[in-house]
């Protein structure tokens, strides 16, 4: 109930902050998410949504103009590329079937040219975000992760919630790399 109750708090700051949210290195917050109506919420084009179906994840994000598109596929995963007039990002399904479909887990990731912070700073803000994480790759750059589990019971405005807590995810990242001790001295 907590983290449930924190991801919807993430979804509602990130909604109301979208426009005045920090730009990420060479990524960029995604525009506010179109309000779904209620015959659309849990209805995709082609049968119900179901958020472990991949493509009904790249069909939800072309409603908020941004495109999807699978660009790896193995034994239990898809990876998806994610482009929009904001920036770009991946997303991962995993423990999906062999035929990529019926996944358990999604996860969001951005990353920024910028190497503004220090690990003791990405550290400290991993400690202070309930919801995204950040880690340096092999290269030093840094990335934003949001993950979640998905289930048969997960419906479209579920996902549109994910989506939100992500695009807070990103707004956080972008004013972390802008100042990382300034954004660390006002974390909670």
């Amino acid at each position: 109930m907590i983290l449930r109750t924190a991801v919807l708090t993430a979804a509602v700051l990130a909604a109301s902050s979208a426009l005045a949210a920090p730009k990420p290195g060479p990524h960029k917050t995604p525009p506010a998410a179109k309000p779904a109506t209620a015959a659309a919420t849990d209805a995709a084009p082609g049968g119900p949504f179901d958020a472990r179906e991949p493509g009904n994840l790249i069909a939800l994000l072309a409603t908020l103009d941004a495109k999807g598109q699978v660009t790896a596929h193995d034994r239990e995963g898809v990876l998806i590329r994610v482009t929009s007039p904001a920036g770009g990002f991946t997303v991962q399904y995993e423990g999906c079937n062999q035929q990529g479909h019926v996944c358990s887990a999604v996860q969001f990731d951005a990353s920024a040219e910028a190497k503004t912070a220090t690990i003791a700073e990405i550290n400290g803000f991993n400690q202070s975000s309930l919801a995204c994480r950040i880690f340096q790759d092999k290269a030093g750059k840094p990335h934003v992760l949001y993950s979640s589990l998905v289930f048969a019971s997960s419906s479209r405005q579920d996902m549109l919630t994910h989506i939100n807590a992500w695009r807070g995810c990103l707004a956080d990242f972008g004013g972390f790399l802008k100042d990382p001790p300034g954004y660390l001295a006002a974390a909670p």
